[in-house]
């Protein structure tokens, strides 16, 4: 398999979204102060799978009324943007369209300036959070499994990690890890967020063991996993923690869609059989839309002897690796036992692996 290359820690830019020729130079200008450089889009149909990863978004007045009837998620740090005389009634229009700020030129350029450079460096010197996104391409094909192994290898190479459990009929990554005893807040005290949130509060808040955060489900009713919610989660996720791990349902709802079109990188699990590989196609056709890397995991044993390379060919996709059985594994679920917590094993040795591409950073799994 060639080797993968490492995916540019800075790849997300501010968006602009605006058809305005004179409103474009002039942000250009701004941004160009502010020291970053800018994603470009004209109407809301092109700028879809952009719009939740985007750090910063600056929707021009010309524009509000479009993005408005394309229903686009509500997200943090979003801004209605225009000259004075053409905003009247911005406030309103930016509430409906979910716009933190309304920024009026020329009077707002040194705050514009500001926020553009905010997404040019942190201050701190830290870099955005990697985000891995992983599926199940059929119900029980391990994908709850491998996201577990991920950020318990990540948070083992000593990278503040945060895994998310977007699966509300999953049964809870807490389970996974047996961590159902421990205390914090789970999804249903963040289902009301619809805005920014603070990373040191989301992590303290949180149940953890050392570098590992996790965010999960109760016991309690199913509850609607607001896509809101789910914007600010990653968002603060992104700038406080370094490895972001989403485990993401089969049936992509509308939160499951704004963290997949958050990923870097989305990982498919299917088993090894032929009706694993038919039902997920099905999975694959709902989530390549949505995510420019897609790839598959191949999980064994074999029964009817289908090549792991035959099942990446029957999906359209790349594929990421194959998983050896490992009985040992299911053996320390039952127990308690965090996947891949040993740093040993093929479902260890898949992740470091992983994980060292998606970061670009060797992902020893050291103690």
């Amino acid at each position: 398999m060639p080797p993968r290359t490492p995916l540019p820690p800075h790849r997300r830019l501010p968006l602009l979204v605006t058809a305005d020729g004179d409103l474009l130079d002039e942000l250009l200008r701004l941004a160009a102060a502010g020291g970053t450089e800018v994603e470009l889009a004209a109407d809301p149909a092109a700028v879809r799978a952009r719009w939740t990863p985007a750090p910063l978004v600056l929707v021009g007045a010309d524009q509000a009324q479009a993005c408005l009837r394309s229903r686009l998620p509500r997200r943090p740090r979003t801004v209605l943007v225009g000259r004075t005389g053409n905003l009247d009634p911005g406030t309103e229009i930016a509430e409906l369209i979910g716009a933190e700020h309304v920024a009026t030129l020329p009077a707002a350029e040194p705050w514009l300036v500001d926020r553009f450079a905010e997404c040019a460096a942190d201050p701190s010197g830290n870099r955005a959070a990697c985000v891995v996104a992983v599926l199940g391409g059929r119900g029980g094909a391990g994908a709850s499994v491998l996201a577990g192994g991920l950020a318990v290898t990540a948070a083992r190479a000593r990278r503040r990690t945060l895994l998310v459990d977007a699966d509300p009929l999953g049964g809870g990554l807490d389970l996974v890890l047996g961590w159902e005893q421990l205390e914090g807040l789970r999804w249903p005290g963040l289902t009301g967020t619809d805005g920014r949130v603070d990373p040191p509060s989301l992590v303290r808040a949180l149940p953890s063991r050392g570098d590992l955060v996790v965010l999960s489900w109760d016991r309690g009713d199913r509850l609607p996993l607001p896509a809101e919610a789910m914007a600010a989660t990653i968002d603060a996720a992104r700038r406080g923690r370094d490895v972001v791990v989403l485990d993401l349902p089969r049936h992509l709802d509308d939160a499951a869609v704004v963290a997949l079109q958050a990923a870097d990188r989305a990982l498919v699990v299917v088993p090894a059989e032929l009706r694993a590989t038919a039902a997920a196609a099905r999975v694959v056709a709902e989530a390549a839309p949505h995510c420019a890397d897609l790839s598959v995991i191949v999980r064994g044993p074999a029964p009817g002897r289908l090549k792991a390379t035959e099942v990446a060919r029957a999906l359209g996709l790349p594929l990421a690796g194959t998983l050896r059985p490992e009985p040992g594994l299911c053996r320390g679920l039952e127990r308690g036992e965090a996947p891949a917590a040993g740093g040993k094993g093929p479902l260890a040795a898949l992740c470091q692996r992983i994980l060292a591409e998606l970061t670009g950073e060797p992902a020893t799994g050291a103690a």
